[in-house]
């Protein structure tokens, strides 16, 4: 399966209404299984669900100084059997994948308790399981009883609508959160805590809070600015924060009122991202390849004008009429010449080559690459440069 270009496509007709029809930036307070049902097929990019894990919790914890763990022991995690919780999990996984685009991607976190159960049926829905990401935690709670192995670990699993659809996954954007090294399924990061963790009188406000950083790298991943994500266990509400600083666009579901309440004051004192700095990098490196030869068959360059690289006037080349670049006795393309001038090491020319603006001294020929790519509405309807632009 191959991901979708990240060049982001005109939404279709049924798409845009589907948008229109969403109430997006809110949160509905209620069961998801019913409130999903009311939401329009086809309508959300990317879904994350932290459901209930079903921990089965037969006592309570300790640590060895006698202090009670605060372990996960609200309703809302409490089934009476499998069988019941595999219902529950079979009908809002059904209204999951109805709401998905036929490009979207569901994420589902969880542990032992459930996460096997959960993929058995993502995969008798015939979901496809793209990944299985393994939150590692840096900080994990110890096992005070001392008879088990420390839990110190989380499940994510990553899914397409079907085996057949296209997805988004932006993997140079993913390699260069992690300092250029491709992105592996293994994610070290610490559980919440500190000033992220909310809390009420002094305690935890929900016992499975998320840390922000998990999310930031599930949404860079998976979703671009200005898609749909979708939280249909919204809790305090991380998802929707991470979504609104990245510029994605949100709506999520909760049954308890008081988490909604804490999620609502949490977004509002959220600052929205918006600009090109959040566009991922594939959005950038996928674009249509121009070549350097369009410059001059569109007169934004001409033959025998020169460049400067990175601006030094004492290095320059002639542009050619074949699109090649001659400096003494190199000849070659922007970047092999490039190279020439960045002794011997690879060299991106269009980042590195300088023209002569009039009256406006030098600018990076990349400007001139953009240009090409705004089409018409940058460029005069005679294929001209505005004055603005045009070289000496």
């Amino acid at each position: 399966m191959s991901a979708v270009s990240a060049r982001r496509k005109k939404p279709s007709a049924a798409e845009a209404q589907a948008a229109i029809s969403l109430p997006l930036g809110r949160i509905l307070v209620g069961n998801c299984r019913e409130v999903l049902r009311t939401l329009p097929a086809e309508s959300v990019d990317v879904i994350f669900a932290d459901p209930p894990y079903n921990l089965q919790l037969q006592r309570d914890l300790f640590r060895p100084n006698m202090t009670r763990v605060d372990a996960v022991d609200e309703a809302w995690d409490q089934f009476s059997s499998f069988a019941e919780y595999d219902q529950f999990s079979r009908e809002w996984l059904v209204e999951c994948r109805r709401v998905l685009k036929d490009r979207g991607t569901l994420w589902v976190i969880g542990t032992y308790h459930n996460i096997h159960r959960v993929g058995a049926i993502l995969q008798d829905l015939e979901y496809w399981i793209l990944n299985e990401v393994i939150w590692v935690k840096s900080n994990p709670m110890p096992n005070f009883r001392g008879v088990r192995f420390t839990n110190a670990h989380e499940t994510l699993l990553w899914a397409a609508r079907s085996r057949h659809d296209a997805h988004t996954f932006h993997h140079h954007a993913l390699k260069a959160l992690n300092d250029g090294q491709q992105m592996r399924s293994d994610w070290v990061l610490p559980v919440c805590s500190g000033k992220e963790r909310i809390r009420v009188d002094g305690a935890k406000a929900h016992p499975t809070q998320k840390p922000e950083a998990l999310l930031y790298r599930v949404l860079t991943a998976s979703s671009r600015p200005g898609d749909v994500v979708l939280d249909p266990f919204f809790g305090t509400g991380t998802t929707g924060v991470v979504a609104k600083r990245l510029g994605r666009r949100w709506l999520g579901i909760e049954r308890e009122s008081g988490y909604a309440a804490l999620a609502e004051a949490r977004l509002a004192s959220t600052a929205e991202g918006s600009g090109d700095v959040l566009e991922p990098a594939d959005d950038r490196r996928r674009q249509p390849r121009l070549p350097f030869g369009r410059l001059l068959e569109e007169g934004l360059l001409q033959p025998g004008d020169r460049l400067y690289f990175d601006r030094d006037r004492a290095r320059s080349a002639v542009v050619l009429a074949d699109g090649l670049l001659k400096a003494g006795g190199a000849l070659g393309s922007i970047h092999e010449v490039g190279r020439h001038f960045a002794g011997g090491n690879p060299c991106n020319g269009w980042e590195h080559w300088y023209y002569e603006v009039e009256g406006k001294g030098l600018n990076v020929i990349n400007e001139l690459r953009k240009l090409l790519r705004e089409g018409e509405e940058a460029i005069g309807g005679n294929g001209e440069l505005d004055a603005g632009h045009r070289p000496a």
